[in-house]
């Protein structure tokens, strides 16, 4: 079995391996004509349960074969044009090319002595995003798992910065009195991270949004100010530049100018909108990022990266040091003194990938403005398809988009019913995905059932769009018509 390991002796077998496996992925892509079959799980499970996994096939080739039974064959491709789902991205191939290499000589990122010049490399990155936010000299970061992960750092960190006394430590009755304030259309990971640290149910106060879904800055305000009435600590602000649902962008100069006001740490989460990072034309609708305490990015939404590559920054490097531990056998003090990096002293994670090298490698072949071009053509192409939605009297459309989703309902001309409505439109997304021809997402806008579109590929056109806008009005109308049968 020492012929599997990847070794000097072995690398010819690595080479052969390897280039079957990829050739098999290309024919795939080659040939993948809509993003999904439509498999559902009682029809994929029998096949995947009947493999004895004590009993191996000894042979990459017949394990390959396998697994386009099992996996490739049936899997959703978010490369395909009429995925239209979540925040994932087709990726670029500069990016997969540093997949393959990081993952053959599979250094971890978290001591020196285990990765040298990977150390550097992700550092050098984090000067290079630092610098696009426009955090300061002063600023740092690490690269982490992906925006949930981010999320639970940087409130860790304004979480010890924003303990009410020296003496209080984690003490329940201290920590019950912090406050976070989100929007109502925050990420989830918000409260989640408020609960992995802690602090009390009532800890995240939710800040109603616009008509645009934006942060009401006058409504975050009077929440400060209640706050400190009431003797409590306002902990942390948390702002979203691109929020899941609706791709929007809260007013980020006003909330800085509220957070320094008030004292408070001041976190962007930009997970999805920091695609504008690299913008050629719409840089501009993230101004005020640069005030920020700290900052998620996910470039494995928005830089068209392979799951997982994400990264926190903060303004000021000392802060980071909430996440220190020293371990004898790891990172003693002593490695601090004689300044060996070791990216474990910022980080939650231990053994870490090197992700960072995936953007490396699409900056160093595509730059910047490569990756921006990309970005700025699904924001502009959803601006194109709102004008479809608007103009289109099947559909109602929430809000115009910021970036580049756009949630919308389908409202038939004859029903008036909105529990009818509701159900025409949940019908219309399973019967899409059942028939693999689309991947649409959902969500609820006031309660209401309504389907989503997160426009992350280039190659996606206003055809498509419109095509499969005409797709969901079939799905729907079959379900209404059915229904009437039925009553009748």
């Amino acid at each position: 079995m020492r012929s599997h390991l990847l070794n000097d002796l072995t690398a010819e077998h690595y080479r052969r391996s390897v280039t079957e496996g990829v050739e098999r992925v290309a024919a795939r892509l080659a040939t993948t004509d809509r993003p999904f079959t439509g498999v559902t799980p009682d029809a994929l499970a029998p096949l995947v349960d009947r493999i004895d996994l004590d009993r191996p096939l000894y042979d990459t080739g017949a394990a390959l074969d396998e697994l386009e039974e099992v996996y490739l064959r049936d899997a959703v491709y978010f490369h395909h044009p009429r995925y239209l789902a979540h925040l994932n991205c087709p990726v670029v191939i500069p990016a997969v090319l540093g997949e393959a290499v990081l993952s053959a000589v599979n250094s971890s990122l978290d001591t020196w002595d285990q990765s040298a010049g990977g150390t550097l490399i992700e550092r050098k990155l984090i000067d290079w995003t630092a610098g696009r936010i426009g955090l300061g000299p002063a600023a740092d970061g690490v690269f982490t798992s992906g925006g949930t992960q981010s999320n639970l750092q940087a409130l860790l960190l304004a979480r010890e910065e924003a303990k009410p006394g020296p003496d209080d430590g984690d003490h329940p009755a201290s920590l019950a009195k912090l406050r976070v304030f989100a929007s109502e259309a925050s990420h989830f990971s918000v409260r989640k991270s408020a609960k992995l640290l802690g602090l009390g149910q009532d800890a995240v106060v939710s800040i109603p949004v616009d008509h645009d879904k934006r942060m009401q800055t006058v409504a975050l305000a009077r929440a400060l100010e209640n706050c400190a009435r009431d003797g409590l600590v306002p902990m942390a602000v948390v702002a979203t530049a691109g929020t899941t649902d609706f791709g929007s962008i809260d007013p980020l100069p006003e909330i800085a100018e509220l957070c320094e006001q008030y004292d408070v740490w001041m976190h962007v989460d930009a997970a999805y909108g920091c695609g504008l990072l690299a913008s050629v034309r719409h840089r501009d609708r993230i101004d005020g990022i640069e005030r920020a305490d700290s900052v998620t990015v996910d470039y494995h939404k928005s830089f068209f990266q392979p799951v997982s590559s994400s990264a926190v920054l903060v303004r000021d490097a000392a802060t980071l040091r909430h996440a220190t531990y020293h371990a004898d056998y790891l990172n003693p003090r002593r490695m601090a003194e004689e300044r060996i990096p070791n990216q474990v002293d910022k980080s939650l994670q231990t053994t870490r990938r090197f992700d960072a090298l995936k953007l490396w490698m699409t900056l160093r072949t595509m730059g910047a403005d490569g990756i921006g071009e990309l970005f700025d053509e699904v924001c502009d192409l959803a601006r194109e398809g709102w004008r479809l939605l608007a103009a289109d009297p099947r559909y109602d459309v929430v809000v115009e988009p910021s970036l580049s989703t756009l949630v919308f309902r389908y409202i038939p001309a004859t029903v008036t019913d909105p529990a009818e409505i509701d159900r025409a439109n949940l019908y219309a997304r399973k019967a899409l995905f059942a028939s693999g021809d689309a991947v649409v997402a959902g969500t609820k806008v006031g309660g209401r059932h309504y389907l989503k579109f997160t426009l992350l590929n280039p190659e996606t056109t206003a055809g498509d769009i419109a095509a499969v806008l005409d797709l969901i009005a079939g799905h729907a109308e079959q379900y209404l018509g059915d229904s009437l049968d039925r009553a009748c």
